[in-house]
């Protein structure tokens, strides 16, 4: 956490620097503009990370640990792939959820695939954006080459995640 702060620290300051040197106004707009967003995401973020939490605390250990947990192997990257294609919602909701899903003890090969076929497949997306503006043909194609890559990065980040 404390990396992330701070790099993020040294990218607004070199940033704002470049802005300020452009112009003085440039810092006071992005600052409206990035408070504007953060009003808006709020009560989004505030959602997400209650319901990480009940998920955290409500999830049964032992039913967490045969679906995705260490011993889960294929059934629990599938499970992941599975949940990740047909997860609603944007990165404020899915980062929340997995990382309190990993907390309670959710193994890293299913968690990347979920992520991975959230990313990759989204259902949600092809159904409101993809099937309407490229066709179904287009679309299948693209789900039926997509679908095998969430396991793969699956089995790919418990390799991984071990040595790092």
């Amino acid at each position: 956490m404390k990396a992330s702060f701070f790099s993020m620290l040294v990218l607004s300051l070199v940033l704002g620097g470049i802005a300020y040197h452009k112009s003085p106004q440039l810092p006071i707009q992005a600052i409206k503009s990035g408070g504007g967003l953060l009003l808006r995401l709020i009560p989004v973020l505030i959602l997400a990370f209650f319901v990480a939490g009940l998920m955290e605390v409500l999830l049964p250990k032992e039913l967490l640990m045969r679906w995705v947990g260490a011993e889960s192997g294929f059934k629990g990257i599938l499970i992941g792939t599975c949940l990740g294609a047909v997860a609603p919602g944007g990165p404020f909701i899915q980062f929340p959820i997995v990382a309190a899903l990993f907390k309670a003890g959710a193994n890293i090969g299913p968690l990347i695939a979920y992520l991975s076929a959230w990313a990759l497949i989204g259902f949600n997306r092809v159904i409101a954006y993809e099937i309407p503006l490229l066709g179904f043909q287009i679309t299948f194609t693209r789900l039926l080459c997509s679908f095998i890559f969430p396991i793969i990065i699956g089995y790919m980040a418990k390799f991984v995640y071990v040595r790092f």
